[in-house]
């Protein structure tokens, strides 16, 4: 499930770019975009003309550097690394949903670009639905990294919202994205629910479970406690309600 969830500021801390700014698209940096799916097509579709779109399969090459989009499922990640040059794996930018960060840092890519997507492409060519919700009616794509700005560019230019986050920031908005996901996810497939009907109908369960896995996953990455945001429970369920028609599933378990 294309999961797109929520979160891009933390009580103000490591935040900029609240609102997409319009860029020009000629004067956009050209990117290698790995996969060529619904969202790398979309991306591919918002840039000046002269990315270059890589199979998930084939070498990752086109661009002597630059950023590389990897638009491909989790389970694609350690084939395109393979894939790519050494010289060139610093610039590789993932977009994939999950805690990745432990995966990176055992790749030594620890410090990658990485962008939290909360957009939706229902199918390819089709129309990008921003992520936003009546709680985050700003937009909730956030990037953080050296190709962070960049990124942010192009979704600008695609009339997407993204903030640019620092590390610590980042940390928090992808651990929320994990809870959405696990907590929606878990409770939507054992009770064969979808998405708003999980949100409508389990919202106890719903509550605890959240809760609980914010505070572990709190004291599993070390993040202080002041720069965890109140109000976890209901950002979720604003963003569960944005995508009330999603189907819920056990995927990708390991990330």
């Amino acid at each position: 499930v294309p999961m797109r969830p929520l979160l891009a500021s933390v009580n103000g801390v490591g935040h900029r770019a609240l609102r997409p700014v319009m860029t020009c698209r000629s004067s956009l940096q050209p990117f290698v975009i790995v996969g060529g799916g619904r969202v790398g097509s979309a991306l591919k579709d918002m840039g000046p003309g002269t990315d270059v779109l890589v199979g998930r399969n084939q070498p990752v090459q086109g661009l002597d550097s630059g950023p590389i989009l990897v638009c491909t499922r989790n389970d694609a990640l350690p084939a395109v690394v393979e894939a790519t040059p050494p010289q060139r794996r610093k610039d590789l930018v993932f977009l994939q949903n999950g805690m990745l960060q432990p995966w990176l840092d055992s790749q030594g890519l620890g410090d990658n670009t990485q962008v939290l997507v909360f957009f939706a492409v229902a199918a390819k060519g089709d129309k990008v639905v921003d992520g936003k919700t009546d709680v985050n009616p700003e937009g909730l794509t956030a990037a953080c990294g050296p190709y962070a700005r960049v990124v942010a560019d192009r979704l600008h230019a695609g009339g997407l919202s993204c903030k640019v986050l620092d590390r610590p920031a980042f940390t928090v908005a992808m651990l929320e994205k994990l809870v959405w996901i696990c907590a929606f996810m878990l409770l939507g497939a054992v009770h064969k629910l979808t998405v708003g009907e999980v949100e409508c109908t389990k919202q106890a369960e719903l509550k605890q479970l959240i809760e609980e896995l914010m505070a572990g996953g709190t004291a599993e990455l070390g993040i202080p406690g002041e720069m965890v945001q109140s109000g976890a429970v209901t950002r979720l369920n604003a963003y569960a309600r944005s995508v009330a028609h999603f189907p819920t599933a056990i995927k990708e378990f390991p990330w």
